[in-house]
């Protein structure tokens, strides 16, 4: 077997890499090894199959171009450096020039009477949500979708979410959007503690409760059994199922294993090398000056970078700046940036610009900090227009406009002479970029379930959906049709949604 550039692993950033290797010129031998028994499939969107609005087969990502020998349901057992081979558990030997090592994360699961089994792995009712396989465990059986379930007004069996970070938020609401009786629990005092301040926690979980789910902030589990979730303070939770959302582990024990260097992460420079030049690594499983991906955007970044690299061309994973979107259509919210103290001062002697709005009412709420007229952070919820709007500021690092009230109400910002760029993501969800949209267009999509067949856009949140429609107006006009419902729309990473 001749080598080449061997990826261990089959997720979306794996997937993504052979696609731009591809378009980037190379030409060579590409071996792909995948774990699951099942193709690359869009892991964003396990919550729309949890709510049941998604088919399972709706997640699989597409075929990969070109004669790239992929292997699914094969584990590598070890990677001999100096003979530069990796081994799998079927007994195969594979060569490699270039091996990069794009293992993922795999859930992390708390030191907790009842959540193991013997094995170690997560008792029977307990699922620690990370692969389509957990989340077939808990959702809605094919065919049933939100309105057959009860569209969020009937309550199905009884599901306990523990971990209230963002992927449980995203869970208890795609659970009870599926007619599942849902009870969050978190032991800080409000959700997403280590992203929102106290108001906007305090209003995330107002709105969650207006959803139907019941929020358990500041408790703390005790212990599992069948049936219920124990509490410190003696209620047991009813819990037919117990889906457990606290964070996730980079996978590193294949990288410890042949001698890498490993810190929390894969350590990796800046051309996404480990601590052997022949071995690269991105995705959740690398960690670059300290920081672990943990952001299918940053996975994305760096498998372009990585492509670009391997292909002869100059490219540098410099970091993704944070920015996180909610995936739940019910619930606007986008922080970008990492929380700090307002006013805080730094070396140029010059302070934060901290700009706040609370309108409880409406379950509104933005905050801005602003370092030098530029947004550094910010947490925005229940306010569409504004993330669009200051998700184009921070992506492109714009000076903000002077009048900060019209920011918040998502007035188009001035002074940005350059526009998108066609390698910019549009569906946020799917990975798709504003050329696949053209591509798709031009290649004879007409409509907006034509263009989801071919790129997977819109099949996630719908947020882009508006823009999907626009690019298809530019690329063939009078081929797009208007939108029901006044979907979302996509700028750069984050946003925009009806009025």
């Amino acid at each position: 077997m001749r080598a080449g550039i061997v990826i261990v692993g089959h997720g979306p950033a794996a997937h993504r890499l052979v696609q731009l290797l591809r378009r980037y010129g190379y030409r060579g031998r590409i071996g792909v090894l995948g774990a699951e028994h099942r193709p690359a499939y869009q892991r964003p969107l396990l919550g729309e199959v949890l709510g049941g609005r998604l088919r399972p087969s709706a997640l699989t990502l597409p075929g990969i171009a070109g004669d790239a020998d992929v292997r699914d349901g094969v584990t590598v057992t070890g990677v001999d450096r100096r003979r530069a081979l990796v081994h799998t558990d079927d007994g195969g030997s594979h060569p490699y020039d270039t091996l990069v090592l794009a293992t993922g994360a795999r859930p992390h699961l708390p030191d907790l009477p009842g959540l193991r089994a013997p094995d170690g792995s997560p008792a029977g009712g307990v699922t620690a949500l990370r692969t389509l396989d957990d989340c077939l465990r808990i959702a809605p059986p094919p065919g049933t979708g939100p309105a057959d379930a009860g569209g969020g007004g009937g309550r199905g069996p009884d599901v306990a979410v523990l971990g209230a970070g963002v992927l449980g938020v995203e869970t208890a609401v795609a659970l009870r959007g599926g007619g599942r009786g849902v009870t969050l629990v978190h032991p800080a005092p409000h959700p997403m503690e280590n992203r929102l301040d106290a108001t906007a926690g305090l209003l995330l979980t107002e709105r969650l409760e207006r959803l139907g789910v019941r929020v358990l902030p500041g408790r703390t589990a005790r212990a599992y059994r069948p049936g219920a979730l124990l509490l410190e303070d003696g209620e047991q939770v009813p819990a037919r199922h117990l889906v457990v959302c606290a964070g996730a582990v980079p996978e590193t024990s294949l990288a410890r294993g042949c001698g890498l260097a490993v810190r929390t992460g894969v350590v990796v420079d800046a051309e996404l090398r480990t601590s052997d030049p022949r071995v690269r690594a991105i995705g959740d499983c690398a960690e670059y000056e300290g920081t672990v991906g943990g952001s299918v955007l940053t996975a994305w970044e760096q498998a372009d970078v990585l492509a670009r690299l391997l292909t002869g061309g100059g490219a540098r994973f410099r970091g993704t700046r944070p920015a996180v979107r909610l995936r739940a259509r019910e619930i606007d919210l986008a922080v970008l940036g990492t929380p700090d103290a307002p006013g805080e001062e730094h070396p140029a002697g010059s302070a934060d610009e901290v700009v706040t709005f609370t309108d409880r009412t409406r379950g509104r709420y933005a905050r801005l900090v602003l370092r030098e007229g530029r947004v550094h952070g910010a947490v925005l919820l229940g306010l569409p227009r504004a993330i669009a709007a200051v998700a184009h500021l921070y992506d492109r690092d714009l000076p903000a406009p002077s009048d900060r009230l019209s920011l918040l109400l998502g007035t188009p910002p001035a002074g940005d002479p350059g526009g998108p760029a066609e390698d910019d993501v549009v569906c946020f969800c799917g990975g798709v970029t504003r050329a696949e949209v053209r591509r798709s267009w031009r290649d004879g999509a007409r409509d907006l379930a034509a263009v989801a067949a071919a790129t997977r856009a819109t099949t996630g949140c719908g947020g882009c959906a508006r823009e999907v429609l626009a690019l298809g107006g530019e690329t063939h006009p009078g081929a797009a049709q208007p939108v029901d419902g006044g979907p979302r729309r996509l700028v750069g990473l984050l946003g925009e949604g009806g009025a």
